[in-house]
């Protein structure tokens, strides 16, 4: 199959899922109550605790929250993956001619669509409550490309989950725990020089700490040293290595 073939057919199958979407809008119901949920949370019960004011630390913690928003609906993209594939929908796809990728790309695409919105109500809602960001437009834009790019890297590791698990009880189980360690154990809430050293070696290297500190950087206009090269490096190699895992798992339960 040409690499032209199989984009045509990913975005076709992209479209699928938009489809879906438009004829069942419950589906994006986590997708907007997620982001509301967490910025109200962090920002306003643990604001004050933490940076001695809740405003200040919404300046703080609103870029993180957009990348934890989007690991967590990393859920949905296994989920939504396992029941298509329980309902018979991939034995229909398997006997086309078509590639192999196609109707994981096409997946992953359409989930990544869905974040976009996810995106635009975290920082909607912190506009709301006087989030602003200080950096140039085009800095900015930047910082929200990256969260999506590692949002486009992290659906790989769902898509994974979702072929290899066979019950949605596996499917929660695999996916919180990857999902507590990278979100938690992070710097998208408490700042690394405040954690406890045995805890910083990890934070240091956890991807999700690298995305934030990059975002954080380019939205705010403030130094984020080399957290943007680490983040594209990070991104790049989960893609490969799970983006890869994730068709061999495919082609093996076919």
């Amino acid at each position: 199959m040409s690499p032209a073939r199989t984009a045509q057919q990913s975005l076709t199958l992209t479209w699928r899922s938009l489809v879906k979407i438009r004829h069942s809008p419950d589906q994006l119901l986590d997708v907007a109550l997620t982001p509301v949920i967490f910025v109200v949370v962090f920002v306003f019960l643990f604001g004050n605790a933490i940076s001695g004011s809740w405003h200040s630390y919404l300046q703080f913690v609103l870029p993180g929250v957009a990348v934890q928003a989007l690991l967590f609906g990393a859920m949905n993209t296994a989920l939504g993956l396992s029941t298509d594939m329980r309902t018979g929908v991939f034995d229909r796809f398997r006997s086309l001619p078509i590639a192999r990728s196609a109707p994981l790309v096409g997946r992953v695409l359409g989930d990544v669509v869905r974040n976009v919105f996810s995106l635009f109500l975290v920082f909607a809602i912190g506009a709301v409550i006087g989030f602003r960001p200080h950096g140039r437009p085009l800095d900015w834009l930047a910082g929200c490309g990256l969260i999506m790019l590692f949002s486009f890297a992290i659906c790989w590791v769902a898509v994974l989950i979702g072929v290899v698990a066979r019950t949605p009880e596996a499917i929660q189980g695999l996916s919180l725990a990857m999902i507590f360690p990278l979100a938690f154990g992070s710097n998208v809430f408490v700042p690394v020089g405040k954690l406890p050293g045995w805890l910083q070696a990890w934070v240091k290297v956890n991807p999700v700490s690298q995305v934030a500190s990059a975002a954080r950087g380019l939205i705010l206009g403030t130094p984020s040293g080399h957290a943007v090269i680490a983040s594209l490096l990070w991104t790049a190699a989960i893609v490969v290595v799970f983006g890869s895992a994730a068709v061999w798992a495919y082609r093996r339960r076919s």
